[in-house]
C-alpha cells in the first residue's frame, strides 16, 4: 500500500464508516438520473450511491428501492425533498424498506421528519448552508452534514464550496461533514479531506458513466460543454423568490425567464399568490429535466450540470470513473509538493 493511500484511507476513514462504503464517495441525487441502474452501480464500485426520490409518489419509490437492492448488496440512501407533499409517507416506504441512510434536501426539515427516520434507526444527513444551521441541523438529530456549494449543477445556493468548506468545516466537529459542489477530480477531494471534511459528493462527473439511463445527448452535452457554459438562472422579481438553478445555457434557459415575467406578471394581478407563483416555477423544471435527461431534448430541456462539466471528456464504466478519482487523490496525497504546474 502505497503512503498516499495510507494516507487517504486515514482522512475518509470516518466517512467510510458512516456509510458502509469502501471510498467516502456519494453519488449526488440527481432526478431522473439518480435511478437504480446508477445508484447500484456507483455502489457496487465501492462509492455510495443515492437514489432521488424527487417527484416519486410512495409507490415508485417503493419499487425503486427494491429495483435498487435488487441490484447491489452494498449500502445505499434515499433523497428526499423536506417540501415533497407525501413526505412522511415516503419516510414509512423507507422504513419499510430498512432503508439505512436518508438524506434530507430542499429545506429546514420538521421534528416529526427526524423523528420519523430515527425510529427506524436511518442515518440522516441534511444539507447545510451555514456554520450556524449546520450546528442546528445537528442539535436537531442530523447525523451527517453535506455542504454544497454554488458551482454545483441544479438548484443551488449562493456561496461558493471553497467559502462554505472554510466556514464550516472547523467549526462542525460532532458529525461527519461531506462536501459537494463543483468537484470532478480526485486532487480537489483529497484537499478538502486535508481541511477536516469525511468524504465528498460527485453528481456532474457520474452523468455519463455507462449505467446512467441519461439519453445520449444528454451525456453528449456534458462532454461538449465547459464550466463557463453552465450558469445559473436569475431573479426577476423579489417578491417572488426564486431557487437559482444551474443548468447548461440554451433555449430553455431563455424560456424559464419568459415564464418568470409570465409567473411575476399573474402574480401582480392577483391571479396567482405567492405559493401558486413558485409551483408554477418547479412544474417547469419538473417537465424541462425529462425532456433533456429521458427523450434528449437538450435544446429547450434543462441540461442542469455543475461547473465540473468542463472536466467530464468521456463515457466510462462507473467504476473506471471512481477508481480514478481514487487514484488522482492518492497521487496528491503521495506528493510532498503537491501538483506543480
Amino acid at each position: 500500500m502505497s503512503d498516499g493511500l495510507r494516507k487517504l484511507n486515514a482522512l475518509w476513514a470516518r466517512g467510510q464508516e458512516f456509510l458502509g462504503s469502501k471510498y467516502a464517495i456519494l453519488g449526488g441525487a440527481m432526478s431522473w438520473v439518480s435511478e437504480r441502474n446508477l445508484v447500484s452501480a456507483i455502489s457496487n464500485a465501492g462509492g455510495f450511491g443515492v437514489i432521488a426520490c424527487g417527484g416519486m409518489n410512495p409507490d415508485q419509490l417503493s419499487k425503486e428501492i427494491a429495483a435498487t437492492a435488487a441490484l447491489t448488496d452494498k449500502p445505499f440512501g434515499v433523497n428526499i425533498v423536506t417540501l415533497h407533499p407525501q413526505i412522511m409517507e415516503l419516510i414509512e416506504v423507507c422504513r419499510a424498506h430498512n432503508t439505512s441512510h436518508v438524506v434530507l434536501a430542499g429545506g429546514v426539515p420538521s421534528s416529526d421528519m427526524l423523528k420519523g427516520i430515527k425510529d427506524f434507526e436511518a442515518k440522516i444527513m441534511c444539507f447545510a448552508p451555514t456554520a450556524v444551521f449546520a450546528k442546528k441541523l445537528v442539535r436537531m438529530g442530523a447525523d451527517a452534514i453535506i455542504i454544497e456549494g454554488s458551482e454545483a449543477g441544479g438548484h443551488i445556493g449562493p456561496v461558493s464550496t471553497n467559502v462554505l468548506a472554510q466556514e464550516i468545516l472547523p467549526v462542525v466537529r460532532d458529525v461527519p461533514v461531506f462536501v459537494a459542489g463543483g468537484l470532478g477530480k480526485g486532487h480537489a477531494i483529497a484537499s478538502f479531506l486535508e481541511m477536516g471534511a469525511s468524504g465528498a459528493q460527485l453528481g456532474t462527473r457520474f452523468v455519463t458513466a455507462e449505467e446512467c439511463i441519461a439519453h445520449e445527448k444528454f451525456k453528449k452535452a456534458f462532454i461538449r460543454g465547459n464550466a463557463r457554459d453552465a450558469v445559473s438562472t436569475v431573479q426577476v422579481d423579489p417578491n417572488v423568490p426564486v431557487i437559482p438553478v444551474r443548468a447548461l445555457k440554451n433555449e430553455g434557459t431563455s424560456e424559464f425567464m419568459d415564464l418568470q415575467h409570465d409567473v411575476v406578471a399573474r402574480y401582480k394581478t392577483g391571479a396567482l399568490n405567492a405559493e401558486g407563483a413558485q409551483l408554477e416555477i418547479e412544474k417547469f423544471w419538473v417537465g424541462a429535466l425529462r425532456r433533456a435527461v429521458i427523450d434528449g431534448d437538450v435544446e429547450r430541456g434543462s441540461v442542469m450540470a455543475g461547473q465540473s462539466v468542463g472536466m467530464v471528456k468521456t463515457q466510462a464504466p462507473t467504476k473506471d470513473i471512481i477508481n480514478e478519482l481514487v487514484s488522482e487523490a492518492v497521487a496528491y496525497l503521495d506528493r510532498g509538493d503537491r501538483i506543480t504546474a
